[in-house]
């Protein structure tokens, strides 16, 4: 197996927004506000390589938006999805699967884009299985009020249409390699992919965690739809990545892909973040 970044670029989320009660005065440490209040985020991807699968876990932002739309969000940095997929040495046609954790449209936005004439809406990668949960997928097309914003019809009805959808059970996966931890605190069944490598675990945390600055427990997203039950799972996560040494993965963390948590008097806290190949042994 090799796993591989897909870095999607850049974009900016309100700092109080992101880091919902805490004060600024302790978030701005870590992720310094423009004069907007205002911090950059990631939206990092994963490529995974295993048998005759290439399976990609997450899209980003995409660009089949207007100018207003990446107005509100300042999309930045030179990479792209298909950039950085390239990069690796693959197009699109060589994707299988695309594991999406949620429906939001930093998550799913690059899974679809405009044909070449411009006239409809198309998966990006013609020849992956897409794959949601029936529970999410009723929830983004019927969105509440609060989330609606989040969940953008073209970013998800033209996968239905095209016949590439694909509902996964809980309790069960279609690959040999992955399994899912399933949580409702940020939005109702959000998957967290938990990717067996060697002897380890690695778990994609989604917007369960979203950066490294986000592991202390009640530094939890003002989005979060359920944030007491947010804090009860990130707990759980963090108890069982601490028993088995396992490395989580954050898809928004501006600088750090990847970290490693130890117990302190404080609680579990990282103790050691960088890139994921610093934690990988092939």
């Amino acid at each position: 197996m090799n796993i591989h970044i897909i870095d999607t670029g850049y974009f900016k989320l309100d700092g109080g927004a992101m880091f919902g009660v805490v004060p600024k005065v302790l978030w701005e440490k870590h992720n310094p506000a423009d004069e907007k209040n205002l911090c950059s985020w990631a939206m990092r991807c994963l490529l995974i390589e295993t048998g005759n699968k290439l399976i990609l876990i997450d899209t980003g932002m995409g660009d089949k938006q207007d100018a207003r739309f990446f107005g509100h969000y300042d999309l930045h940095g030179d990479a792209t999805l298909l950039s950085s997929i390239a990069a690796k040495g693959y197009k699109p046609e060589d994707i299988t699967d695309v594991i999406l954790t949620h429906l939001h449209f930093d998550h799913v936005g690059g899974a679809v884009r405009f044909s070449a004439d411009g006239a409809r809406l198309q998966p990006v990668f013609p020849n992956a299985t897409y794959w949601s949960n029936e529970a999410h997928w009723q929830w983004a097309t019927h969105p509440n009020p609060r989330e609606k914003a989040s969940f953008l019809k073209e970013n998800i009805l033209p996968l239905q249409e095209s016949g590439q959808l694909k509902f996964i059970e809980k309790g069960h996966s279609p690959f040999d390699s992955i399994d899912f931890l399933w949580v409702d605190g940020h939005t109702e069944q959000m998957m967290l992919p938990v990717i067996q490598h060697q002897n380890r675990n690695v778990i994609y945390c989604a917007d369960l965690i979203p950066s490294s600055y986000h592991v202390p427990i009640p530094w939890i997203m003002s989005y979060d739809m359920r944030p007491l039950q947010t804090m009860q799972e990130k707990e759980q996560v963090l108890q069982q990545a601490l028993q088995t040494e396992t490395i989580l993965l954050f898809e928004h963390d501006p600088v750090y892909e990847a970290a490693i948590v130890t117990q302190t008097d404080k609680g579990i806290r990282i103790s050691e973040r960088g890139a994921l190949r610093d934690f990988l042994v092939e």
